[in-house]
């Protein structure tokens, strides 16, 4: 008989889409990363979170609810956070893009998401007390906006772990040097005075910092190249434009090459950093092939 609190792993991993050829990722990334999740939970004695960065596309989300899927298994509470499910509703972002620069009409960067709610959620899957019902937010990318508060999941707090995954999750501060030169066209042309990529590095600084503060480990999920993201987001995209040609009341379609290159950009230059910076301080790194196939896998 199956241990209090714990869950059929079959029946879990039934509910993720998981692709045909997943069985061996399961094998030579998931395990051994929850039983890394699992031993600093043991060491640390107490509720953790985990944060996990990958750039988009590299997969990611499908890894953590696998994670989460094995941490259950073994009668660990786990819930799943995804900074994507934090972005501000779309009026929000557009009264950023009037009173700051209109490049924050955008989600995506640092400035674009709800900071705030998302420290509020992780205290409340954290903190000692009673059980508690705690609904987290989400994000339909289909109308680019938050979807309505009764269409959002809930957890029984407290949690074991939070798994809290990301494109930019426990990225830290560029040297405000190093915001000088345009990095793309679209810093080049749109933001040539640098007022957006300004405000975008003062937030990370500020606020998210509170956030990532939150982090116990790390783990980085690390791309070959910032041109081998380009190829999985537009990977994305078409999976994302088969799905709305079912769902003739999407508000739009997929990107068109030359407008996810632009889209991209919003993300290059943080992305790129985050690739230079964060393997040296990561608690465990995942190098990617292009395939997202494990190259290597280092500490845990």
């Amino acid at each position: 008989m199956a241990a209090p609190g714990r869950t059929d792993l079959q029946a879990r991993l039934r509910d993720i889409d998981l692709p045909d050829t997943y069985d061996a990722t399961i094998d030579t990334l998931c395990r051994p990363l929850a039983e890394a999740v699992e031993g600093w939970r043991r060491e640390a004695m107490r509720p953790i979170v985990v944060g996990v960065c990958g750039p988009q596309g590299s997969g990611k989300s499908t890894l953590c609810g696998v994670v989460a899927a094995l941490l259950a298994a073994q009668g660990l509470r786990t819930a799943v956070l995804g900074l994507d499910d934090l972005y501000l509703p779309k009026a929000r972002r557009a009264a950023l893009a009037a009173a700051i620069h209109p490049l924050f009409t955008t989600r995506g960067p640092p400035g674009t998401h709800d900071v705030a709610l998302g420290l509020d959620i992780l205290d409340a899957l954290i903190s000692d007390g009673p059980q508690r019902d705690v609904a987290t937010p989400a994000f339909d990318k289909s109308t680019d906006d938050r979807r309505p508060p009764d269409e959002w999941a809930h957890v029984v707090a407290p949690v074991d772990i939070v798994v809290f995954e990301g494109w930019c999750v426990g990225a830290k501060p560029q040297a405000s040097a190093a915001l000088a030169t345009p990095i793309n066209a679209l810093e080049a042309e749109e933001d040539l005075g640098g007022r957006w990529r300004a405000a975008v590095e003062a937030a990370l600084a500020g606020p998210y910092q509170t956030l990532f503060g939150r982090l116990d480990r790390l783990i980085l999920l690390k791309a070959p190249s910032f041109d081998q993201v380009y190829a999985w987001r537009a990977e994305q995209e078409a999976k994302l434009a088969a799905s709305l040609d079912l769902r003739p009341d999407a508000a739009r379609r997929a990107m068109p090459p030359d407008e996810l290159r632009r889209f991209i950009m919003h993300y290059e230059r943080l992305t790129r950093h985050i690739l230079a910076e964060m393997p040296s301080r990561a608690d465990v790194v995942v190098e990617l092939g292009p395939g997202r196939e494990v190259v290597s896998l280092h500490g845990g």
